[in-house]
């Protein structure tokens, strides 16, 4: 059975090499869940603005924005982030509320992104998207959720947190789209 790679005690720099890269473009390594964390207030405040702006392109603007960053923060946490939390914890029932609350995000993103603004619907859509990401959101930090778990298991979350930024950069690069061989 092969494990999660462990996580590096107290301020060790054996994680140099993961983060290496990081140091080279200037950007701040994070460990997985302050990735995933900085990607939840991000939308957020997304959210937040489009719930304020009376503009339709603005909300467009920023429903585009909101379903790319979720859908690219949904393709890291289900390819990197997830299974090492199952391998390392064995919580089947998180991961698999997880991945039940992704497929409905991921059902309605595709439905704002097929509609548009000028769908009469739009509006709602997106406030029901921010109250199941809310939700998720909830869920993921409060004390006792997944990343409060993750935190606590052998789980190495500095090198998460690389493979998930390497991920999320290259998903970035494509839109959101994942590049299928």
């Amino acid at each position: 059975m092969q494990h999660a790679p462990r996580r590096n005690a107290g301020r060790s720099t054996s994680s140099s090499r993961a983060t290496g890269s990081s140091r080279a473009t200037g950007a701040q390594p994070k460990d997985a869940i302050a990735l995933l964390k900085a990607d939840h207030r991000q939308v957020e405040q997304w959210f937040e603005e489009f719930d304020k702006s009376r503009s339709e392109k603005k909300k467009a603007d920023l429903a585009a924005r909101i379903c790319e960053a979720l859908t690219i923060h949904t393709t890291i946490e289900e390819e990197i982030f997830y299974p090492a939390f199952l391998e390392a914890t064995g919580d089947k029932d998180l991961h698999h509320e997880a991945e039940v609350e992704h497929a409905g995000a991921k059902n309605l993103i595709a439905q704002i992104q097929k509609a548009g603004p000028g769908d009469e619907y739009f509006d709602a859509k997106v406030t029901v998207l921010s109250e199941m990401i809310k939700h998720h959101v909830k869920e993921e930090e409060q004390r006792d959720g997944m990343f409060a778990r993750s935190r606590a298991s052998d789980m190495d979350l500095d090198a998460l947190g690389q493979q998930m930024l390497e991920r999320k950069t290259a998903l970035q690069a494509t839109g959101g789209k994942s590049q299928v061989n």
